[in-house]
């Protein structure tokens, strides 16, 4: 079958160079969280620690401390951008982004149920592993009251009444937390942040991302069918449904084990596929590879501003993040409603 002639108009489009920056941007970015901290360590002992084998003070701050912060910043910010780029581009809406299918409502009910029962206190992984339960079954939900052969209409709808449910639960288990102590872990802990994160939280999620990953890669070619339209896209031989089991089932994946162990970390998958959408002519299998690079970048670079604007008492993740991508939701919401008069 020969391809639409407009889709492969729209495959040579786009920045060529685009993807090989941003992957330049990563590295920058990924560089600057191994040397940025309180402790006053240089590009050279950097590479020292991260090589030699001696345990020493300066090897276990790089080692155990920043490295695997900046390899959870990279993963969860590359999840982020991708299943922001995949969502809208299934969804065609401009405003979607990875908590519109109630998998991080549903990850943080899961996380701070284990802070209610005390699970959370009795080993260090019974907090991402709640909350990769509760994304689990936030999507089964989802799935279920949005049907077989809902739109994506439904899939909307279903998942804001599960995300709407999850966060009544979560204010619940807030409301109803055993001491104030517990209420406030829980509330800085659904700020979302990088920090105190071990190699036992990147070894427990990284899988579960990479195969989120490798199921929203394969939606490229459908998602670049149905700008023309459903009609269109079935015509072609994309079957809509397991498309869109591939994009619940793959957000699910990757976002719930991101949310588990950060937290809720907002914005990132609305504004990053926004900013790069032009430079890739609009396309949206050019725009996942790049919206998860773009995601990576920014991640990383909010996690190191963290850490320099407020050094005594370090500024969480999630609520910079906000910061930025609140007033950017706004311009887009006065943007299209100009282009809709």
């Amino acid at each position: 079958m020969t391809a639409d002639p407009t889709i492969a108009e729209r495959r040579r489009e786009g920045t060529p160079v685009l993807l090989p920056l941003l992957a330049v941007a990563v590295l920058a970015a990924f560089t600057a969280s191994l040397l940025v901290g309180p402790a006053a360590i240089g590009v050279r002992e950097t590479i020292d620690a991260l090589l030699a084998g001696e345990v020493e003070t300066t090897a276990l701050i790089v080692r155990e401390v920043r490295l695997p912060r900046a390899l959870l910043g990279l993963l969860i910010g590359a999840t982020l951008g991708l299943s922001g780029a995949a969502l809208q581009g299934f969804l065609r809406n401009p405003l979607a982004e990875p908590g519109l299918v109630g998998v991080s409502a549903s990850a943080s009910f899961g996380a701070v149920l284990t802070f209610h029962t005390g699970l959370a206190g009795l080993f260090a992984l019974a907090l991402p592993l709640g909350g990769m339960a509760g994304a689990c079954i936030g999507v089964v939900v989802v799935q279920a009251l949005a049907g077989r052969d809902g739109s994506p209409l439904t899939l909307i709808l279903a998942g804001i009444a599960v995300t709407s449910f999850a966060a009544a639960l979560t204010s619940l288990a807030l409301n109803l937390a055993p001491n104030p102590f517990a209420a406030l872990e829980i509330m800085f802990w659904l700020m979302g942040s990088l920090a105190d994160r071990s190699f036992e939280h990147v070894w427990l999620s990284a899988p579960f991302m990479v195969a989120g990953w490798l199921l929203l890669a394969t939606l490229g070619r459908p998602l670049d069918a149905l700008t023309l339209g459903e009609d269109a896209a079935q015509t072609l031989g994309f079957d809509l449904r397991a498309v869109r089991h591939r994009l619940v089932f793959g957000t699910a994946l990757c976002v719930g084990a991101a949310t588990s162990v950060a937290g809720a970390i907002g914005f990132v998958g609305l504004v990053v596929p926004h900013l790069l959408r032009p430079l890739v002519g609009h396309r949206p299998s050019a725009l996942l590879p790049a919206s998860a690079l773009g995601g990576a970048v920014l991640i990383l670079v909010a996690d190191v501003a963290v850490r320099l604007l407020s050094p005594s008492r370090e500024l969480k993740l999630g609520v910079l993040t906000a910061l930025v991508g609140a007033p950017f939701f706004l311009f887009l919401v006065l943007r299209l409603r100009k282009e809709l008069l």
